[in-house]
């Protein structure tokens, strides 16, 4: 193929290289001039074009691509026809893309004229999604490399659709006191929503204390009548011999796999009961957002086998999102220097079991509560205090008055908690190390208890979450890491920070601050035996 500017009167039955104007017509880039386009052409005293003249042996970008396309041996993919160069192919059923990258790299190799991309190897696909496209780059190539391409492909499968087939999931989750049935009917939905586009369905569903022994003969149940078990644990994994790692081999099974190095997911558990697999979710996996969870669920209901081998080679391409727990190198050039975290002041909220009075702006010792919560707030070592306010804005707003602190609307304070937790966030600085955050309604968390806290949190390098307890029951106020920020918009509805921390992605600090963690007013008679008077 030759390329360049020829006369007009010579570019007959060339190829048009650009887009070009003749009398009001416009000839689109790729046409193969004819007689009538090249006296178009001189009538609009255009004397020159840039095309592309094709030698005796060359193929067309259309016709090179489409014989390459067909060459390809596939499973469950279509063919598009051939438009521009380009021949793309679509996953026939949903499923899981597998891939001969040496193949793919030796066909790229062949010439730099024709190429092929495709998605990454066992990416998960919809039905008609496309998967790979063939792309001839020139408006023609010779048929050498062509026949050179064919050949590579003979006999040899290059990608396919590893169609999924439908499981039917058990699913076990385990329970510590404190932990609230939302959190696991959350869990629950998540479960099925990540199931759907397998066409998996759920058919066992049982929640049993975080023991060995009770998740043991769950596990035993679970199995009968399953292709998968899925087992979450209410407390992270951190050894191959807790809960539920001994809870499989207790139940007669095998662990194949504790741990993989993908992140987030490193806390994976992988094994088997009889013939039927079970997987230990990490905390991760109660999120929706893509984990290594997702890779070994998607894979095994393919029909493809995980091995021990498998996930010990999925460290690369393995680090899907930052973590507040896993250092590195160029953190210490871009974390902040002062630890110290910002406060974000819940105070949307509409105190719906007060009876109509609004719980924020009852009066302790003379002042609104949600006064004298931000004041004590303020007072402690937080780098700055952003009150969200949703419910009685204005009312609520004129209590702060004169309280050095940013307040901020939440128009969607209707839709729970966790849209103030994310309206909060966005209002803190950039380089905020972490967020300090605090119900409004608490009236026993006092300064020097937010100071502890904070100084736990500095300890920790800015990278744990710190949670109140009260005798090792979890509360509030709850300090959440940087890393952590952009996983709050996984949260939905009326849940707060609670599913955030115990999913895993951060390490946790219980720290002990006595009553002043679980003591609340959510009711009249709360308020009155905290000592609070409610307003009319």
């Amino acid at each position: 193929m030759k390329f360049g500017a020829v006369p007009v009167g010579e570019a007959e039955g060339a190829i048009l290289a650009h887009a070009t104007s003749a009398g009001g017509k416009r000839l689109r880039k790729g046409t193969r001039l004819d007689r009538a386009e090249i006296d178009q052409l001189r009538a609009a005293g255009v004397e020159t074009v840039i095309v592309a003249v094709l030698a005796a042996d060359d193929l067309g970008e259309d016709s090179a691509a489409t014989r390459i396309a067909t060459a390809l041996e596939t499973r469950n993919i279509a063919t598009r026809k051939a438009a521009t160069g380009r021949v793309n192919l679509h996953a026939d059923g949903a499923g899981v893309f597998t891939v001969d990258r040496a193949l793919i790299d030796a066909i790229n190799a062949v010439d730099p004229a024709i190429t092929i991309a495709t998605l990454a190897e066992f990416a998960p696909v919809r039905a008609g999604q496309m998967v790979a496209t063939v792309k001839i780059i020139p408006f023609a190539v010779p048929a050498r490399p062509v026949d050179e391409v064919v050949a590579l492909c003979t006999g040899r499968e290059v990608f396919a659709v590893q169609r999924f087939s439908p499981k039917r999931v058990a699913l076990v989750q385990t329970r510590l006191p404190g932990i609230k049935t939302s959190v696991l009917d959350k869990t629950a939905a998540t479960t099925r929503a990540r199931l759907d586009r397998s066409g998996s369905t759920i058919v066992f569903d049982r929640r049993v204390p975080h023991e060995e022994r009770a998740l043991a003969a769950a596990l035993g149940d679970a199995v009968t009548g399953s292709d998968m078990v899925l087992a979450f644990g209410a407390s992270a994994v951190s050894d191959a011999d807790d809960v539920i790692p001994a809870a499989i081999r207790l139940a007669g099974g095998a662990v194949e796999r504790f741990g993989m190095p993908v992140d987030p997911g490193n806390l994976l558990v992988k094994g088997r009961i009889g013939d039927v697999v079970v997987l230990g979710a990490p905390g991760c996996a109660r999120s929706p957002k893509e984990n290594g969870f997702d890779w070994v669920l998607d894979r095994t209901i393919a029909g493809l086998d995980v091995s021990e081998r498998d996930i010990a080679g999925m460290g690369v391409g393995g680090l899907l999102m930052e973590i507040a727990s896993r250092p590195e190198p160029r953190e210490k050039a871009t974390r902040p220097v002062d630890l110290r975290p910002h406060a974000i002041l819940m105070a949307a909220g509409r105190s719906s079991r007060m009876g109509g009075a609004n719980k924020l702006l009852a009066a302790f010792d003379g002042r609104p509560l949600v006064r004298r919560s931000a004041e004590r707030v303020v007072a402690s070592r937080v780098r700055g205090t952003v009150a969200v306010l949703g419910h009685q804005a204005g009312t609520v707003g004129d209590a702060l008055a004169g309280v050095s602190l940013t307040r901020i609307d939440n128009p969607d304070f209707a839709d729970g908690l966790s849209t103030s937790i994310k309206a909060g966030l966005k209002a803190l600085p950039a380089d905020a190390a972490g967020a300090l955050i605090v119900l409004a309604d608490m009236p026993e968390l006092t300064t020097a208890d937010i100071d502890e806290m904070i100084a736990a949190f500095e300890q920790k390098g800015g990278r744990a979450v710190v949670r109140a307890t009260h005798n090792g029951k979890r509360g509030n106020p709850v300090i959440l890491p940087r890393a952590l920020f952009g996983a709050v918009e996984s949260l939905e509805g009326d849940t707060g920070a609670r599913h955030l921390v115990e999913s895993g992605l951060a390490e946790v600090i219980d720290f002990e601050i006595g009553r002043a963690a679980t003591v609340d007013v959510d009711t009249p008679e709360a308020m009155r035996r905290a000592g609070g008077v409610l307003q009319d």
